[in-house]
């Protein structure tokens, strides 16, 4: 594993650990809990990071950590591991998920013209509330996809909410960015376009954005991650961002 590799799992571990309402400590694996998100599986999952974790044991650990109620979910941050787990787990009933890790320097970067701004997420409450409604969900689910961004601000020394505005002042695209100038890291995560503003430039903003925001805070990199199999991958790797390696999510309903 790449030292630039193991600082960004480092990171993401970190930031579970940090965000969380209850943590779990286990071997080789920690769960995270958050009874005020309870829909939201990035809340409440197994995170594993130990690279020589037990895959027989994980589904195991998963119940221990996470108790009846909740559909159990499972980060394997290593990418042998998460081979390894695979078929263990599929026997379990659990399905798989792979997850890119994209990155690339800052050096260089600047902020484009127009820039997307910090906002307080009071801001940006109805734009993303109202995309969680356009994509299918139900108040309650879509209510707490929004509202567990208060949790994030907990989870690196600094998180800001960027949004993008049309000319007239509406929200019409948002990320976050997590920025730690002691991992020398940066990442950026959940950027969304609403649907009646794609392919007016606004992801672009963002990510011009962001990446200048670490250079800016004297972070070299900046990271996100990708679904393997989503088509955000590629508009990524023809912005300069290149494959690190991979983790996978398991889900078991």
């Amino acid at each position: 594993m790449s030292d630039l590799l193991e600082r960004v799992t480092a990171f993401r571990a970190g930031f579970a650990r940090r965000q969380a309402s209850e943590t779990v400590e286990l071997p080789g694996a920690f769960a995270v809990r958050d009874p005020d998100f309870s829909l939201s599986q990035e809340h409440n999952q197994l995170v594993v990071d130990a690279s020589d974790a037990d895959p027989a044991a994980l589904a195991e650990l998963t119940a221990q950590g996470l108790g009846p109620g909740l559909p159990h979910r499972i980060t394997v941050l290593d990418e042998a591991l998460g081979e390894r787990a695979t078929p263990v787990l599929a026997a379990a009933g659990y399905d798989r998920e792979a997850e890119l890790i994209l990155a690339r320097e800052t050096a260089g970067c600047a902020l484009p013209e127009p820039a997307a701004h910090p906002v307080e997420l009071a801001e940006l409450r109805v734009a993303v509330f109202r995309q969680q409604l356009g994509w299918g969900l139900d108040e309650e689910p879509a209510r707490q996809l929004t509202e567990r961004r208060t949790a994030r601000l907990r989870g690196a020394e600094r998180v800001v909410f960027l949004a993008d505005r049309t000319p007239d002042g509406e929200i019409a695209a948002w990320a976050d960015l997590y920025l730690d100038r002691t991992a020398g890291l940066a990442q950026l995560e959940d950027l969304v376009t609403a649907v009646p503003h794609r392919k007016q430039g606004h992801g672009d903003t963002l990510l011009a954005t962001g990446l200048a925001l670490a250079a800016a805070a004297g972070i070299p990199q900046l990271f996100l991650i990708a679904d393997e199999t989503d088509w955000p991958r590629t508009w990524y790797y023809c912005r300069g961002f290149t494959e690190l390696g991979r983790s996978y999510s398991f889900l078991k309903g």
